[in-house]
Formats: structure tokens, C-alpha cells, sequence
């Protein structure tokens, strides 16, 4: 049976950390230009100051889904305090079990509890999970575009 609570990013970063590498690997492009290389400070520096919400999957206590993000006033709506998703994962074996709703849904009262008044999400074009988000209500408002700049 999968559980989802809200955990604190500084409990549960070490129990996240060797789950990024697989998360990375499955996800990121430019790969071999762009390492996976966390800035764990600013995560800790926001966390200490309560501007992070991460809610974990577990089944038989093991993490199998995370979601991490970030709580502020919007930069250009400072009195619409928002929920920006920095990343989420469900581990393979973990999907069509109904864990990415479960994970969401917990995000979204933990939200609402905090006060948040809106929450941004994406998705992956290569790897699309927006239906999730459709099925959940979600209503798409944007498109990012990138380029490799690098050498």
C-alpha cells in the first residue's frame, strides 16, 4: 500500500539523494553537457525558512514518489502566495498504481494549509505526464522552449 505525507525536505534529503541519479537519468536532456549537480544549500536555506513543501510516496517505508517545491508570494502577484514545483518523481514499478494522484492530492491539501492560493506545475514533453495534471484539474497556461547554448 502506497502512503504520501508531508516530510520535511530536511529530514528526508538523504533518503532523496540517491533516488535523484535515477530521476536525472530518465528525465534531464543535455545530459552529457549538464550534470546533475544540486545546489543542496539554497534547498536547506529555503527549508530552514519554511519556503519549501516536500510530500513523499512511501510503500513499506520505502520512498517510491517525491514531490518538491517551492511557497512564496509571486514576483509580479506579491499578495498571491504560490506553490512553484521544483521537481516530482514516481519510481517506475510505482506508476499505474494511482501514486501520482495520491502524491498530488496530499501536495495539494498540504498547500492549502499553508495558504496557498495558487500552485504551477509541468511536465516533460519527452517524458509527458500532463494528463496526470489534466485529471487533476489542472489547466495548461504555458510552454517553455530550450536551447543548448553550451559548446
Amino acid at each position: 500500500m502506497i502512503t504520501v505525507l508531508e516530510e520535511s525536505l530536511l529530514d528526508v534529503l538523504h533518503e532523496l539523494v540517491p533516488l535523484f541519479e535515477g530521476h536525472y537519468r530518465e528525465l534531464a536532456l543535455n545530459q552529457t553537457e549538464v550534470p546533475l549537480s544540486p545546489q543542496y544549500g539554497v534547498y536547506t536555506a529555503r527549508a530552514q525558512a519554511g519556503g519549501v513543501l516536500c510530500v513523499v510516496a512511501r510503500e513499506a517505508g520505502k520512498i517510491v514518489g517525491y514531490f518538491v517545491g517551492f511557497v512564496a508570494p509571486g514576483l509580479h502577484y506579491s499578495t498571491c502566495l504560490t506553490l512553484t514545483m521544483d521537481i516530482f518523481w514516481v519510481e517506475p514499478k510505482a506508476r499505474g498504481q494511482g501514486a501520482g494522484k495520491l502524491l498530488f492530492k496530499e501536495v495539494e491539501r498540504c498547500a492549502k494549509a499553508r495558504g496557498v492560493q495558487r500552485m504551477f506545475v509541468g511536465s516533460k514533453l519527452h517524458r509527458d505526464a500532463s494528463w496526470l495534471f489534466q485529471a487533476l484539474g489542472y489547466t495548461e497556461v504555458e510552454r517553455y522552449y530550450s536551447k543548448w547554448l553550451g559548446e
